[in-house]
């Protein structure tokens, strides 16, 4: 079983994140986070909205699996493999675990298929078999669905799954049966699921970004996002970072 064991660095003190203030930089010079009205859903009017579907090229693919490897190799969690949720997280796992190889760190990779394969080698199952402790990678965690799905196909194979990693928290409350939660979906996986996460950048980062005017136009955007955080937002500060 390959191993990748990483120093823990110094959790961050007061002021900003660089490492994720480059990285609100590069989703915005990519359209991946965009500015205006969009619905959630949880049926909230944002003022931002993330997709990463939109890292659509091997360039911005790339780029992107360097960030989640230096905020991974930062945090100092362990694990044994990587697992890739369909279906974003396909991609997602597979260029990360190209660039931990490029960084000597070579792993094994997995991913579920939504629907069975009934010829062929058939199951669900795609990749390494799932072994010791598993990283779940994904994009945004809204209500932490799949990550409950992964949870439970990662145990059913008798693996352990450890951890999450994320580009972005959007540090909000979560909902529940329409109503609002007193916590994230970040916050329950880690509180009630007991599995670390890790996240790239936060909605307190996409501020700072914001009010310092990186680019012109955008310091415009920071009442907005700032309100939306104050109705919505919860306060965390216990997430994984570098």
């Amino acid at each position: 079983m390959s191993e990748v064991s990483i120093e823990t660095a110094a959790q961050p003190g007061q002021g900003q994140d660089p490492l994720a203030l480059d990285f609100v930089q590069f989703a915005v010079d990519a359209g991946v986070l965009r500015f205006g009205e969009f619905k959630t859903k949880a049926g909230r009017m944002s003022p931002y909205f993330f997709n990463a579907g939109l890292f659509d090229d091997g360039a911005k693919l790339g780029q992107l699996a360097q960030f989640y490897a230096r905020r991974l190799v930062a945090s100092g969690m362990q694990f044994d493999m990587v697992f890739g949720p369909a279906y974003k997280g396909i991609p997602l796992g597979a260029a990360l675990v190209i660039e931990l190889a490029r960084l000597g760190r070579n792993v094994p990779f997995a991913y579920n298929r939504k629907e069975a394969k009934d010829h062929g080698e058939g199951g669900a199952l795609v990749g390494a078999p799932l072994l010791g402790r598993v990283l779940i990678v994904d994009d945004v965690m809204s209500a932490g669905t799949a990550v409950r799905e992964s949870i439970a196909i990662i145990r059913a194979a008798g693996a352990t799954p450890c951890g999450v990693v994320i580009a972005l928290d959007r540090q909000e409350k979560a909902t529940e049966n329409g109503q609002d939660c007193t916590t994230s979906a970040v916050q329950y996986v880690r509180d009630q699921l007991g599995l670390q996460v890790c996240s790239v950048a936060r909605l307190t980062d996409l501020l700072a970004y914001l009010e310092q005017g990186s680019s012109a136009g955008l310091a415009a955007e920071y009442a907005r996002v700032l309100a939306y955080r104050q109705r919505y937002g919860v306060d965390d500060r216990a997430g994984l970072r570098s």
